[in-house]
């Protein structure tokens, strides 16, 4: 199915089959809109069925997430593009969660200078995320787009899931174009096997600042009619940009009704939120967790043990006196 990446001023799009027309409410690129000012956006999270429960979608506003993580980070544009479209993904993709305690963790990793990048999710859509060279500039693309899938390169997507089971659940595929939406999606149909449309965007002003960002997993069942599979191809073709919608003053809800019609049933509402888990408490059970040994030789070093948490950029500094205490 179709894959949305989109970065900076303009977006890229893949291309979809033709259709004799929409079943379902609105016809394809009709547009349905909340007009809101932009101070009342906040982030959402969306999740419902549509096309008479044989579509299951995800959606998300997430400006404010991925501007912290801007901000916490120092990412370039392109690292702010790749690591806003991830967090994004990780969003929705953590709301699929079935348990309240399971974790998910995407990895990227490619050969181009940006090298990689890391999310974890939660059910409750709470994020972090880090770029490994966050600072990373390069020329626009052939298209004048910023170029995620250049600092990317080739490599491989990993998809990590923490359920509960004496193992985790690893997917792994290689990456398609490293601009994240399409290796979701390939994901998705490799080793998932559902048929899924992955769109994301983010957009940033003059300043670099985040504007908008956001995106949609969309999913058919496994009893979706063929009617209904071209139905929703033939929408997303005519879907060249995920912001372009939010630029325009469409709402999150305002683009599930674009894409999936009236009838689109939103079952879920939800606040993603750029959320680090770290704490002294946690960081403590780290450094106990490298045996005594260890730690009596910090002691005998003589230094306070500096720590960094390389997804919020917090520290934790421990005298020689904690590191004694921490021993007893």
């Amino acid at each position: 199915m179709t894959a949305l990446s989109q970065g900076g001023a303009c977006g890229t799009h893949g291309v979809g089959t033709e259709n004799d027309g929409s079943p379902y409410g609105e016809q394809p690129g009709e547009k349905i809109r909340t007009k809101m000012m932009k101070e009342e956006w906040k982030d959402e999270l969306l999740t419902g069925m549509a096309a008479g429960n044989e579509v299951r979608f995800f959606a998300a506003y997430t400006r404010e997430l991925v501007e912290e993580a801007r901000q916490i980070h120092g990412t370039s544009p392109i690292a702010t593009a790749a690591l806003g479209r991830t967090l994004t993904a990780g969003a929705m993709m953590g709301a699929m969660c079935k348990n309240d305690s399971d974790v998910l963790t995407l990895q990227f990793a490619g050969d181009g200078p940006m090298k990689g990048l890391t999310v974890t999710a939660n059910a409750a859509a709470e994020v972090k995320g880090l770029v490994r060279e966050p600072g990373v500039i390069l020329p626009a693309n052939a298209v004048g787009h910023l170029n995620v899938g250049g600092a990317m390169g080739h490599g491989v997507l990993r998809v990590i899931k923490d359920i509960g089971l004496k193992d985790p659940y690893v997917g792994q595929t290689e990456l398609v174009s490293g601009e994240i939406a399409e290796d979701l999606t390939y994901y998705f149909a490799a080793s998932e096997q559902i048929p899924t449309s992955v769109g994301l965007g983010v957009l940033l002003n003059k300043e670099n600042y985040v504007e908008h960002a956001g995106g949609f997993i969309i999913q058919l069942l496994p009893f979706a009619k063929e009617q209904t599979i071209r139905w929703l191809e033939e929408v997303l073709a005519g879907v060249h940009s995920v912001t372009e919608y939010f630029a325009d003053g469409y709402s999150i809800e305002d683009l599930v009704h674009v894409l999936l019609g009236a009838d689109a049933v939103i079952e879920r509402r939800m606040e993603p939120k750029y959320k680090c888990d770290c704490s002294r408490s946690r960081v403590e059970k780290a450094l106990i967790s490298l045996g005594r040994k260890e730690l009596e030789s910090m002691i005998l070093d003589g230094e306070p043990v500096k720590l960094h948490c390389d997804f919020c950029n917090k520290d934790y500094e421990f005298s020689v006196d904690e590191l004694k205490a921490l021993v007893k």
